[in-house]
């Protein structure tokens, strides 16, 4: 479901320009999220603030840090209160986490079954993350689950939050 305005718990997704946004793109595009509009995610915290997946690691910043970029607010519509409170403790707990490109080439090589025997153990890490593996680990943690469609964790992208969420949080 598409949230008007933030509350603690969503989830913003919005572009990234430039040349790790297109990188991105690409990434996205092997593990078979097509071109999206979305390339990276955050959590919403509470007290203006957020969380996201950065290069030097896991950031808590103000959610002001977007106000000039246009930003699609997403959360599950039946989420509650509780939950977002929930979500947001299990997201804040992931300050600091090393991000790794390196993900995206383990998801586009569990997308081509490609037999590597540590890969599902490798995506589903928490010592390295994408900002969509954070935000899915987050809300795993609090006990909510973003797909009911069986994924590894952590086989997510900023685009397949958008794709499910976005759509009114129907599940695949």
């Amino acid at each position: 479901m598409i949230e008007a305005s933030p509350r603690p718990g969503d989830i913003g997704l919005c572009r990234i320009n430039g040349p790790v946004g297109w990188l991105i793109r690409v990434g996205q595009w092997l593990n078979g999220d097509g071109f999206r509009d979305y390339e990276h995610a955050f959590i919403v915290l509470d007290g203006g603030r957020l969380i996201e997946a950065q290069p030097g690691g896991a950031r808590i910043v103000p959610l002001s840090t977007y106000d000039d970029r246009k930003v699609t607010y997403v959360a599950p519509a039946e989420l509650t209160d509780e939950q977002r409170v929930l979500i947001c403790a299990a997201a804040e707990r992931y300050e600091g986490v090393p991000y790794s490109f390196l993900d995206y080439a383990a998801l586009a090589a569990h997308r081509f079954h490609l037999p590597v025997p540590w890969l599902r153990r490798y995506i589903a890490s928490t010592k390295h993350m994408l900002c969509s593996q954070l935000d899915d680990q987050a809300y795993r943690d609090a006990g909510t689950e973003l797909f009911s469609d069986g994924r590894w964790p952590g086989y997510v992208t900023p685009a397949a939050i958008g794709e499910d969420l976005a759509r009114g949080g129907e599940r695949k």
